[in-house]
């Protein structure tokens, strides 16, 4: 069978039964299953399906009644269709949204190396093992928030090159509900050197890639996912005018925003009155205050300047000091859980991942902020930024380790 009659009868297949796993649709038609993946990559780049961990479904958005012809993969009169839905704006958040978050961000392809201490300036060390696996902080938090309990839509873009397949499988399977995996023909897969140390601390460097092309034509592409979302999450490891083209949508639509200050960009302001909840850490909210955060005094200062420059509420994290939530009206503090730190890489990107999950399923600021506090501590007892407990854990933990939070 030819391969473009095959990518058609794989839509009829999926509009008839729905949803099918790249296994089955490998033994109907008699072809190994990287044919299949690539040809899902195909139809999703060509805005058709909607790629999850192990298969595809059509997507939902699309008006069935134009793709009934088995020879019309042409979707620029859908994508038009799509481009003018943007003016419209969604005055209510049904119920039918509840535990959903749509989480736009990087994949980077992590190498993890653990040292006995940070190298010096010109000093070679040597590492007592290295690692190589899944990373990027949209990626991880994506994981977080469906590890914490929500429905997940990851969007990222990665590069034509050898990686391209190991974050397709990565995503296929660890559990996130879909995702939106867009391809650079110009730009490698986003990578990071991480360096932990005995107490499990870290230095990153990253080289973003394929993470900094999004196009303004992949975040239209968005729009149903973010419009089926409780809450979207956002992160600074993309370019910034596609970040600030994700949060518009959202905004039309009506769709709280949280965006993690990582790594961190003076251009972060310009974000500012668009978005519902900021969690900076404390050297970031350190950069955008001008108040060096120390503790949780300073970090209450630095809140309120935070605030004054147009976030709605502002959430800093000062690991294990806990963490100082301003709504816009009051101060709180959520001690930080016990933990034997193993590796903090991930720590910041559990916490916002459990935030986002806890918000989109009902919690109120206090109470999210005090999950995904005991959340991220369970998170910094394993290896790996990717490896993430589970809601059993959590409670457990909050059962054991009683933390109250406080007005300051």
């Amino acid at each position: 069978m030819y391969r473009e009659r095959r990518r058609e009868q794989i839509i009829s297949v999926l509009r008839r039964q729905g949803q099918l796993s790249v296994s089955h649709l490998a033994d109907v038609f008699k072809v190994t299953k990287e044919t299949i993946r690539s040809d899902l990559q195909h139809l999703q780049k060509a805005g058709l399906v909607t790629r999850y961990h192990g298969g595809a479904s059509l997507k939902k958005h699309l008006m069935q009644a134009e793709l009934t012809h088995d020879g019309d993969l042409n979707i620029s009169h859908l994508m038009q269709s799509q481009r003018q839905s943007h003016h419209m704006v969604q005055k209510g958040r049904p119920d039918t949204m509840i535990g959903k978050v749509c989480v736009f961000g990087s994949f980077n392809v992590d190498i993890v190396a653990k040292v006995p201490r940070f190298p010096k300036n010109g000093e070679t060390l040597v590492a007592r093992e290295a690692t190589f696996g899944p990373g990027g902080k949209g990626a991880n938090q994506a994981l977080a928030a469906n590890r914490a309990g929500a429905k997940v839509h990851f969007a990222t873009k990665v590069g034509n090159d050898q990686f391209n397949s190991f974050a397709q499988n990565h995503l296929e399977s660890c559990g996130i509900d879909s995702f939106t995996l867009y391809e650079s023909e110009t730009e490698s897969t986003g990578s990071a050197v991480i360096y932990v140390n005995d107490e499990g601390e870290n230095i990153i460097a990253i080289s973003p890639g394929a993470n900094k092309q999004v196009t303004s034509e992949e975040v239209a592409e968005l729009m149903p996912f973010i419009n089926d979302s409780k809450v979207l999450l956002v992160q600074l490891e993309n370019n910034f005018d596609a970040l600030d083209g994700v949060i518009q949508l959202a905004n039309g639509l009506k769709v709280q925003v949280i965006l993690n200050p990582a790594p961190y960009a003076a251009e972060v302001e310009r974000f500012l009155p668009k978005i519902d909840l900021i969690t900076p850490n404390e050297t970031e909210a350190s950069a955008m205050s001008g108040v060096e955060v120390l503790d949780v005094e300073s970090a209450k200062r630095a809140s309120s300047i935070i605030h004054q420059k147009g976030a709605k509420s502002v959430l800093i994290t000062l690991g294990k000091q806990g963490v100082v939530i301003f709504n816009g009206e009051n101060h709180y503090h959520i001690p930080a859980y016990s933990a034997v730190a193993v590796d903090t890489t991930g720590a910041g990107d559990a916490f916002n991942g459990a935030l986002a999950a806890s918000l989109a399923k009902g919690m109120n600021l206090s109470q999210a902020a005090h999950y995904a506090t005991a959340f991220a501590s369970l998170a910094v007892e394993k290896e790996g930024a990717a490896n993430m407990p589970n809601e059993a854990e959590v409670e457990a933990r909050m059962v054991q380790q009683q933390i109250s939070v406080t007005a300051i």
